[in-house]
């Protein structure tokens, strides 16, 4: 049988490569010259020194990961208008961060979301329970990542191999953890600004050319992406993917609000509102990330579509990474290959920066709330909390590269997904009763937060993601029996249940009156520097 032709045959790998190690020599240089690390404060809230503005490009930055770059246009390219529709529910949901939580969270945490959640709840329990989630979370997230750079790094080097590719993954996990060990989060937070930036200059410039290449007529792109595209005019309505039965479009229904209420339980999201003084900066950070992603997804929908319209379907779905890599395929199309090397440069620095920011996170939250205040009872010194939180940074970023050749080849869109669902099942109604309902307590938070949890994992084991699917981890078994791929109509309901009914099994495990000071100072800010450890 004949070797199929590579789409990027006649690339050299040395450009890519000297672009690739430039990038990364470049924000190390970086993170090393931004880090102050003197204390616990500096490095896991960079001393909340950041403006505002700052801090929404950087947020804008630890959001945009390789799902959105990535994943979301070769959904769009492949699925049409049921791709677009990630980033329709990444974005809405912001707003559930701008109205609900950022202020508040500012004004009564310190670190971490267990800051919050414990404030008025018996602290260890509560912290034990927020570092279990959020290392889970964590995880979910970070084997994502992973597995776009593999897909990446597999396209440029024409990689087919699972071998070459688990190593390309785990060169991407030492790299990431080199970022969080030297430097903390002033130096991560730095990356993301600059990431942050590439990117959407990036994907400006390419819309701005796909646009001119068609006249700026959008339509007469779009039929061009119809016809490169087995789907036809499909491409243009709803359910091309999630469409074809009542179950697929249940799994719509799933995914939809995993993705809607999932960003305000996604703890490196909720950890970045401690890095600016005060709560209006909090809020300024949403108003700031929010624009700059409005402008991002509707560039990834041109992208999409314009990937479809230049490369074709065909080509996305046979070169390596297959969905994942419409958008480099596209830049080589349109820039031969320098532009493809500065495009997976900014991919590659995207992944780079989002996977520190939540190794960082995942690591305060096991120094500060499981280590310090769960083992040490409060009296860990800070020099010890930050060591603790660089071994956890060394362990989490070897769980990430196990998980990321686990789950190759997967859409890193649909992975986040699964991220979201759990962050939503496990921190969502826990943090929303424990800000707004009086009665809220401890045996409440505790359901709420290992039920939706658990309900979560358990649902996500048993589905087609796992076993019984040709696209599944281990498509050879089949021991699932939940249908649905994304758990979250049942489990993030669960959730909210478990939450309201452990509070009434044990209806005194909380002072009412914690409750009263913790309004005062979500609202008014007053003392909210002074947070219980």
């Amino acid at each position: 049988m004949a070797q199929q032709q590579s789409p990027l045959d006649g690339t050299n790998p040395a450009v890519n490569i000297t672009v690739f190690a430039g990038l990364i020599l470049f924000t190390l240089l970086i993170t090393y010259r931004a880090s102050s690390n003197r204390n616990t404060s500096d490095y896991f809230a960079a001393g909340g020194t950041f403006s505002g503005a700052q801090n929404g490009i950087a947020l804008s930055g630890d959001f945009l990961s390789a799902a959105s770059f990535l994943g979301i246009a070769g959904a769009i390219a492949v699925h049409g208008y049921d791709g677009f529709l990630y980033s329709i529910g990444f974005l809405v949901a912001w707003l559930v961060n701008l109205l609900l939580v950022a202020e508040r969270l500012r004004n009564t945490g310190r670190f971490t979301m267990g800051d919050v959640l414990s404030f008025r709840m018996r602290r260890r329990p509560v912290r034990a329970a927020a570092a279990v989630s959020t290392m889970f979370i964590t995880v979910a997230y970070m084997v994502a990542q992973m597995a776009g750079a593999g897909d990446l790094v597999a396209l440029l080097l024409d990689i087919h191999s699972s071998s070459g590719q688990a190593l390309v993954i785990a060169v991407v996990g030492v790299v990431m953890v080199f970022y969080v060990l030297i430097g903390g989060m002033k130096g991560t937070t730095w990356v993301q600004i600059l990431k942050a930036a590439m990117l959407l200059l990036s994907v400006s410039l390419i819309t701005l050319f796909l646009l001119g290449k068609f006249g700026f007529n959008f339509s007469d792109l779009m039929q061009r992406a119809a016809q490169n595209n087995p789907l036809g005019e499909r491409v243009f309505a709803p359910g091309a993917q999630y469409g074809e039965s009542a179950l697929t479009k249940l799994d719509f229904v799933s995914l939809s609000m995993a993705l809607v209420l999932g960003v305000a339980g996604l703890p490196h999201v909720l950890m970045r509102f401690y890095t600016v003084p005060n709560s209006r900066e909090a809020r300024r950070s949403v108003v700031w990330a929010t624009w700059l992603m409005s402008l991002f997804y509707l560039c990834t929908l041109v992208i999409g579509f314009g990937s479809a319209a230049l490369v074709g379907t065909e080509t996305i779905r046979n070169a390596p990474g297959e969905e994942n890599s419409a958008a480099p395929l596209l830049a080589y199309e349109i820039g031969g290959t320098p532009l493809l090397g500065v495009i997976s440069a900014v991919a590659f620095a995207t992944i780079l920066a989002v996977v520190a920011g939540l190794t960082l996170t995942a690591s305060a939250s096991f120094a500060h709330d499981f280590y310090a205040n769960v083992v040490r009872g409060g009296r860990a010194d800070p020099d010890s909390e930050v060591r603790v939180a660089r071994i956890t940074a060394m362990v989490m970023g070897a769980a990430a590269i196990i998980g990321g050749i686990l789950v190759n080849g997967q859409n890193i869109a649909f992975l986040v997904g699964l991220a979201f669902a759990i962050a939503a099942s496990a921190n969502l109604s826990t943090l929303l009763f424990t800000l707004f309902w009086k009665r809220f307590n401890t045996s409440g938070t505790l359901w709420g937060m290992y039920g939706g949890l658990g309900s979560c994992l358990l649902l996500m084991l048993f589905s087609p993601v796992v076993s019984g699917a040709p696209d599944s981890i281990f498509p050879s078994v089949d021991f699932s029996f939940f249908p649905l791929s994304n758990p979250g109509i049942v489990s993030i309901p669960v959730s909210f249940l478990c939450g309201i009914i452990g509070t009434f099994v044990r209806p005194r495990s909380a002072d009412p009156a914690d409750f009263d000071e913790m309004e005062v100072r979500s609202l008014t800010g007053i003392g909210s520097r002074d947070v219980v450890g």
